[in-house]
């Protein structure tokens, strides 16, 4: 795992519940971890959801000034640069689509200096909407890294249909996950796979189901 792990992907696509994860186990594996929420267009599935999971696990969690309030305005309230110069892995659980990106894109000059040391990841999941063939996820892809001025640097295939995933959903997505990732010229780092389930998928990752439904939240 490098330094700077940057995750993004499209709206539902469940990159936050991925964050949440990689924060997770590299937190149990003896590492300092910090997660940024850098999403200041969704009000719902987010980082700054997991504030009490994070703080069980010593995991700091920094989130936009009016995360978790009836507030959703663009307010970026901390040094991105000086968080990412720190001790320990930096996690950055960026907005939804090319419009969350853009918050990120004002930091590419500052990441210039620790090019080395980011992995940024392109979360896909071909049973959502708009991203459902690889030529929709690609062409989302390049507008993300648009909008962000930086490249992404592997695919993250987290297909799944949340409590209905099967080991035949993740094993059917797995050709659609390796022609995005020869097309764009990146490596599939992960394949998620919930707790539970056995499938025969490139580089599986196990992942617990941390982001919840809005009507299953308290």
């Amino acid at each position: 795992m490098k330094k700077i792990n940057i995750v993004t992907g499209h709206y539902g696509s469940g990159k936050t519940n991925f964050s949440a994860n990689l924060a997770v186990k590299t937190a149990e594996n003896g590492g300092k971890v910090t997660v940024v929420d850098l999403d200041i267009v969704n009000p719902y599935f987010r980082s700054a959801d997991f504030g009490e999971l994070f703080s069980g696990k010593n995991i700091e969690l920094i989130a936009p000034m009016y995360a978790n309030s009836n507030l959703d305005i663009p307010a970026i309230s901390f040094d991105l640069e000086r968080i990412a110069s720190g001790d320990g892995s930096l996690i950055i659980d960026v907005g939804g689509d090319d419009a969350g990106a853009i918050a990120l894109g004002r930091y590419a000059k500052a990441f210039e200096a620790f090019s080395d040391d980011i992995d940024m990841f392109y979360v896909v999941n071909c049973r959502r909407f708009l991203t459902r063939t690889a030529a929709e996820a690609l062409e989302l892809m390049y507008e993300i890294e648009a909008a962000a001025q930086m490249k992404h640097t592997a695919i993250v295939n987290n297909t799944n249909l949340l409590y209905e995933t099967t080991a035949e959903v993740l094993e059917a997505s797995q050709k659609f996950a390796e022609e995005i990732a020869e097309k764009a010229g990146l490596p599939i780092a992960y394949s998620c796979v919930p707790l539970g389930i056995s499938a025969e998928v490139t580089n599986p990752f196990p992942v617990e189901i941390y982001v919840k439904k809005i009507w299953e939240t308290d």
